[in-house]
């Protein structure tokens, strides 16, 4: 498990490194929205990734970063590595939005894409980082990463303390999100209900937490792009979400672009399909409880994406 010394430092490590995101409250549907959309790179990865990477050791960032990514968690490490001097290379298939791909390169990653799924690339990636003997910078499995993510409760509690008796609802994919935040809010005397959610056509995670199982499950296209891929064997993800979490919930493509229409016809938020997860499990009436936190992941995607979801829903 991860030491809640480690919780504790994660927060004091990344603080001058991250923005402190909004959290809005919907007073009509009793829900506080935390607006991830909104930190440095536009996604809560930059947590986690900026968290393992100020751990490691001078000689071990000398070697090199190497991660797999379907975006977000690669723009996280290569703003890590420019932060610290380090070279990073990010793993992609070659099916990642192009918004997500250039935004890594910009920030001066060697982007390497791939064929296939993030899965795929995952391998890769560990197979190179093997190789050259670099760091391998998990985007999930990885205790600094975890506490790195759970840094978003004491966020969350300290901007609205209401929050730690409302249910929260966390999209999850690799599971490093939603153990994160399991892991701080345990830490709470009355822990409040979790609430895992994740697309159909990637859910692995729902495998794994209700079966112990992930072969047979597709991994199709989606809106929650960066919610695909198979989850690394062994990894210490399952577990926590085992200890922490209530349940896991399955969204379809057409709540979620639903979701992405509402976000920004309702608050004005541009918001990605992965992070519009946990929106859709409340406006589909798949999550009841009230009041809720709905942590909205992230808001890198493809524009006109974006522009023709909400023209599909704008009536």
């Amino acid at each position: 498990m991860i030491p809640e010394a480690w919780l504790a430092e994660a927060r004091g490590r990344i603080e001058k490194h991250i923005h402190h995101t909004p959290l809005t409250y919907d007073a009509a549907r009793n829900l506080y929205i935390k607006w991830e959309n909104h930190q440095v790179t536009g996604s809560f990865k930059a947590r986690g990734a900026l968290n393992k990477v100020l751990t490691l050791l001078d000689w071990e960032q000398e070697m090199g970063l190497v991660t797999a990514s379907a975006g977000n968690h690669g723009q996280g490490v290569a703003l890590a590595g420019r932060l610290v001097g380090a070279p990073v290379t990010v793993f992609a298939s070659k099916d990642a939005p192009a918004v997500k791909l250039n935004a890594m390169r910009e920030l001066g990653a060697n982007v390497q894409l791939v064929d296939g799924g993030y899965h795929d690339a995952e391998e890769a990636g560990l197979v190179f980082a093997r190789r050259n003997q670099a760091s391998w910078v998990s985007p999930y499995n990885d205790g600094h990463i975890i506490a790195g993510q759970s840094t978003i409760v004491q966020e969350i509690i300290d901007q609205q303390s209401e929050t730690k008796d409302a249910a929260w609802i966390v999209p999850v994919s690799g599971g490093g999100l939603l153990a994160g935040i399991g892991a701080a809010l345990a830490q709470l005397n009355n822990p409040p209900r979790l609430i895992g959610v994740q697309a159909e056509s990637a859910a692995f995670m729902h495998g794994l937490f209700y079966r112990d199982i992930q072969e047979g499950i597709e991994d199709l296209p989606s809106l929650a792009d960066g919610l695909a891929g198979a989850v690394e064997n062994g990894s210490i993800t399952v577990p926590l979400i085992k200890k922490y979490v209530d349940e896991i919930i399955l969204i379809s493509e057409g709540e979620i672009g639903r979701a992405i229409a509402f976000a920004w016809y309702e608050y004005h938020e541009k918001i990605e399909g992965s992070a519009a997860v946990g929106l859709a499990a409340i406006l589909s009436g798949r999550v009841e409880a009230r009041p809720a936190v709905v942590v909205i992941s992230g808001g890198n995607i493809q524009p006109e994406i974006h522009a023709e979801i909400c023209g599909r829903y704008e009536a």
